[in-house]
């Protein structure tokens, strides 16, 4: 069975191998660094993630999206001299392996929560648009000044006229290949148009079309010294950002087989693997490296059975670039310039979005996603679209809605707007707040409570639901212990009901006189009306 097992993995590993190689020189440019750079985080993202990781079918290396960014972060930080955006390059994927180490050995997990599905798939979107535009000069052989995303397109439209013929047909005929090739299975496209291309490059080149040129796998020690001038928190800021872009785009492809085969998953031991492979690559000059989900989805078709499929994938790319180094530097610009933009258009699907519409939900905060990565840039889109998500959010929360509940059956205390037949026996309210109550709603809540209980007058004993509030912080413990005055003074009793645990802990500690220990432990709405020995009529 191991036997089999192992043989899997190796034809598996010889399968993708002919797809991680183009794509790794491909998002080296796209990265804005040397060929090589893709190569190196190739081996050091198979071989770190293949010891360490625990998903058998993740395949680690550059991806499209991190590469994206790391050209936008290092263009910032940098400029347009290419040594001091390499030197920088190192630095932030060092400082994102680091941030993947600490927040594994802090076991933080679930942090890819923290970027929503809408915005992800928006950015994706976005960033697959923009990207197509930043290939298209490439793949004509255009040279272009801008490097906005609506700028660039319209500098590419006025330069119809110097597109390079001969580099256009090899693009062209690059991308009519991949996709053609893509619905034949265990067909390695991309190696199949690269060794098209390279075959076609003597006649390509004496044409004017651009070559990959030189690859130098020499390694060099990284330089931790940042530049003059530039502050060390900016450097800290883009590296959280390629950490929080590299591990919602791996988890989400990791999670997604992990459920397709029922197979656990283990997200701080991944954001270990992961750590360990930025910093390698990092180290010796690589590029950002995570488990996209090109690879990783042909990694699952070709059979692959466990982790051994991606080390085996390594040893394969690494003869190919031991026997062919001269004839990968063969590789036409537009031909890999075809590949990313090959790569990148399977996240250049509407019906993505068909659910937010269906549903009416997040649709715009997809829609902003998509216009802030064309409008601020990889980087800030990204940055704005996640804080537009929170902000949306905390407004939802912040919002408040109350509830007045009555009796339906013998038990069962309901929402009166739901279900008008529902009753509140007299001299009693009822009363939940449907969200959380927190510092940003606390107080208008607390308002709205008080607004209840003054237009009903008779009611001597309020309960209050506190079932959506896993918690209390010391915003909403003080609008409580203000309204237990208010209502204390207007000879009113307040029981609290259905308390998760710590928030009732914090009501113990808060010492508010009006709620003590038996006023807060009735685990239903009936149990607290029935508190005082008062029983709705029948």
């Amino acid at each position: 069975m191991r036997t089999t097992a192992s043989l899997a993995d190796l034809l598996a590993g010889l399968s993708i191998a002919g797809l991680l190689l183009p794509e790794a020189v491909a998002y080296s440019g796209l990265a804005s660094l040397p060929p090589q750079a893709g190569v190196i985080a190739l081996f050091a993202g198979l071989f770190c993630y293949g010891l360490i990781g625990r998903s058998r079918f993740a395949i680690v290396t550059a991806t499209s999206s991190s590469a994206a960014v790391l050209a936008s972060a290092t263009l910032f930080l940098g400029g347009p001299d290419p040594l001091v955006r390499m030197a920088f390059a190192s630095l932030l994927v060092i400082g994102t392996g680091i941030a993947f180490t600490l927040t594994a050995s802090l076991r933080l997990g679930a942090i890819s929560s923290l970027i929503a599905r809408p915005v992800l798939r928006g950015y994706a979107f976005g960033l697959a648009l923009v990207i197509a535009v930043k290939q298209w000069p490439h793949l004509v052989g255009l040279h272009t000044q801008a490097t906005g995303f609506f700028p660039l397109s319209i500098e590419i439209g006025r330069g119809v006229s110097a597109w390079h013929m001969p580099s256009l047909a090899c693009g062209l005929a690059a991308l009519a290949g991949l996709f053609a090739l893509e619905r034949i299975p265990r067909v390695p496209g991309a190696l199949v148009v690269i060794i098209a291309s390279i075959l076609a490059s003597g006649a390509l080149a004496a044409r004017g079309v651009v070559l990959t040129g030189p690859i130098h796998l020499w390694l060099a020690a990284p330089t931790f010294t940042l530049p003059a001038g530039t502050h060390w928190l900016a450097v800290v800021e883009f590296s959280l950002a390629l950490m929080f872009i590299l591990f919602a785009e791996s988890y989400g492809s990791i999670r997604t087989y992990a459920l397709k085969h029922e197979e656990p998953v283990q997200p701080n031991r991944d954001l270990l693997a992961l750590g360990v492979a930025n910093i390698v690559s990092g180290l010796l000059q690589g590029t950002p490296v995570g488990a996209g989900y090109s690879g990783t989805s042909a990694n699952e078709a070709a059979g692959a059975r466990s982790r051994f499929a991606g080390l085996a994938a390594a040893c394969v790319v690494g003869l190919l670039v031991l026997l062919f180094l001269p004839w990968i530097e063969r590789i036409p610009g537009p031909a890999l310039a075809g590949i990313v933009i090959h790569a990148v258009s399977k996240s250049l699907r509407l019906d993505v979005f068909a659910n937010y519409f269906r549903w009416r939900r997040d649709r715009t905060l997809v829609i902003i996603a998509i216009l802030a990565v064309m409008l601020l840039g990889v980087m800030n889109g990204l940055l704005a679209a996640i804080a537009v998500s929170i902000a949306m959010l905390i407004r939802s929360l912040a919002r408040p809605r109350l509830s007045v509940l009555g009796l339906v059956g013998d038990h069962d205390y309901v929402s009166t707007t739901r279900f008008p037949a529902a009753v509140t026996p007299a001299g009693i309210l009822v009363l939940r707040p449907e969200e959380p109550l927190f510092f940003a709603n606390a107080e208008p809540v607390m308002a709205q409570v008080r607004e209840r209980v003054l237009r009903d007058p008779g009611a001597k004993l309020l309960v209050l639901s506190l079932e959506e509030s896993p918690d209390l912080d010391s915003t909403a413990l003080e609008a409580l212990a203000e309204f237990c005055a208010w209502f204390a003074q207007r000879g009113g009793e307040l029981r609290v009901a259905r308390l998760k645990e710590s928030a009732r802990e914090a009501l113990l500690r808060a010492g508010i006189g009006q709620l003590r220990a038996g006023t807060l432990d009735y685990s239903s709405v009936d149990d607290a009306v029935r508190g005082r020995g008062v029983r709705p009529p029948d």
